[in-house]
């Protein structure tokens, strides 16, 4: 790892080299959120809005975050308004997927790259991939090459690379039981993947390998159990072993409260866990509040509810690791394992 891509990490994490961070760089979900509050069509939510509410959750929540992930297209004013002990992570991808392709291919915004992003203030970039292993193999080809030319751009410039894996399976309804049964091995098939070296990778952000609103005493559960809390907990540890580089979790659109949840197994499971980007589980109620009772009433409310959405996630973190020490301890299995295989 070079200098650069070390100093990227360390602006983006705690003193403890965990990564406690924020995210709010949502654009086509976050239209979603303000068209229920407001009655309209999302398309028909101006950009002033998403600003608006991206600046006060900045500044009011990034002095309980180690780093904010923002995206350049709305994102930039609340990137000078985050806390100077915050970090920036900015996003390189399109909001979605155009649903008239196949394969929910990624798209990156056609007017950034990663040197302007770095140019924007980003201390790392951020890529979000759909991807699952029951996709063809021309689709996750595509998606292969995509991601290696972004670790390349990276690379050149010795800036950390994040890869945000959200996964899915072809035909399936996220939300079903039938992909919480597969979704373990998904996750696990993208984070042994994209561990691999062709794609500069420096931290994977993926999603609980296991669907949250299936798992046996999770706060949204709903009428099938399809794992148990000891299932679970296995589960966890499975892919977490396929991982190769340090990962992190997001939080999925999931509430506070199931969150921490998930990050109680994982705490169980004993994965070495490098920190979180937390979005919608901190600050998704708020749009709500600031729909209804406007720009005050959305500060009061994240300095109360806000604050301690942040504050639970970060109580959790206890049992996270040090990205570097993860890190180190990968390649040190690494090498072990290629010498035990004869190779020098």
């Amino acid at each position: 790892m070079g200098d650069g891509k070390r100093k990227g990490l360390k602006a983006v994490a705690d003193s403890r080299g965990v990564i406690a961070a924020l995210a709010i760089d949502q654009r086509g979900a976050m239209r979603q959120l303000f068209g229920k509050a407001m009655n309209v069509p999302p398309a028909s939510v101006g950009a002033e809005k998403l600003i608006q509410f991206k600046e006060a959750v900045s500044r009011v929540l990034t002095p309980h975050a180690s780093a904010i992930l923002l995206d350049p297209e709305y994102g930039l004013p609340a990137a000078k308004q985050r806390a100077k002990s915050s970090g920036l992570l900015l996003a390189y991808e399109k909001t979605g997927f155009d649903k008239t392709i196949p394969g929910r291919l990624p798209e990156l915004l056609p007017l950034w790259s990663a040197e302007r992003l770095v140019a924007a203030g980003a201390n790392a970039v951020k890529l979000l991939l759909y991807y699952s292993k029951t996709s063809p193999a021309d689709i996750n080809d595509q998606k292969h090459a995509s991601v290696e030319r972004v670790g390349a751009e990276c690379a050149g410039l010795d800036v950390p690379f994040f890869l945000e894996l959200v996964s899915y399976a072809e035909g399936l309804d996220d939300k079903s039981a039938e992909f919480a049964r597969s979704k373990p091995e998904i996750v696990a098939h993208g984070m042994a993947e994209f561990s691999k070296p062709q794609y500069r990778v420096d931290i994977l952000k993926v999603g609980v390998p296991v669907s949250m609103g299936f798992v046996e005493g999770s706060p949204s559960l709903g009428a099938e159990v399809v794992y148990s809390r000891k299932e679970a907990i296995a589960l966890y540890r499975s892919a977490a072993e396929a991982a190769r580089v340090p990962f992190i979790y997001l939080s999925q659109g999931v509430s506070n409260e199931t969150f921490q949840y998930a990050l109680e197994l994982a705490a169980e499971a004993k994965v070495k866990f490098s920190g979180v980007l937390c979005g919608r589980a901190t600050w998704q109620e708020g749009v709500q509040v600031f729909v209804k009772n406007g720009a005050g009433a959305l500060e009061e409310w994240l300095k109360s509810e806000g604050v301690q959405n942040i504050q639970n996630v970060n109580r959790h973190l206890t049992a996270a690791h040090s990205s570097f020490s993860v890190a180190k301890d990968l390649a040190a299995e690494s090498h072990a394992r290629r010498k035990g295989r004869g190779r020098p």
